[in-house]
């Protein structure tokens, strides 16, 4: 099955490649979570406007991606979430999105949510430690402080 790629698969391709994968990987894995679309001639048109708009968000290069794990790695990530009790225990999870806001409130590098890679979830307050995947090369660790509100 040929298809293109919307969204960064692991293992696999960036947004904008076309990939053949098995008839089974792309119909029961890749198409029901919109990280591919079948490739049809007017799909393969919308291949360049997807790789201008990956373009224009990703990390420029090897040393950029560097420089901004760097900075990452100076800053002091705080999220404010409300508990559910005593224990610390929270009222839904922290997500990605959480994440990359309290990245730029604290004075950090725009991030994709995407670059964002949790182990798990985060359900209690304290210091958990999250994946930020910059480049193919580069990846860095960042202590999120998890506190209540």
């Amino acid at each position: 099955m040929k298809l293109i790629l919307t969204a960064d698969v692991p293992n696999l391709g960036a947004p904008g490649d076309i990939v053949e994968v098995k008839d089974g990987y792309g119909r029961n894995y890749l198409l029901p979570r919109s990280l591919a679309v079948v490739a049809t001639r007017g799909a393969e048109k919308q291949v360049a406007s997807i790789r201008r708009a990956q373009k224009a968000r990703q990390i420029k290069d090897l040393g950029h991606a560097k420089e901004v794990a760097g900075q990452l790695g100076a800053l002091n990530v705080t999220v404010t979430a409300k508990t559910a009790g005593e224990t610390g225990r929270l009222f839904g999870s922290v997500t990605t999105a959480d994440i990359v806001e309290a990245v730029r409130a604290a004075g950090g590098p725009p991030l994709d949510r995407r670059a964002v890679e949790v182990s798990g979830q985060i359900k209690t307050t304290g210091t958990h430690a999250v994946t930020v995947r910059l480049h193919p090369e580069v990846t860095t660790e960042l202590a999120v402080a998890v506190v209540a509100q």
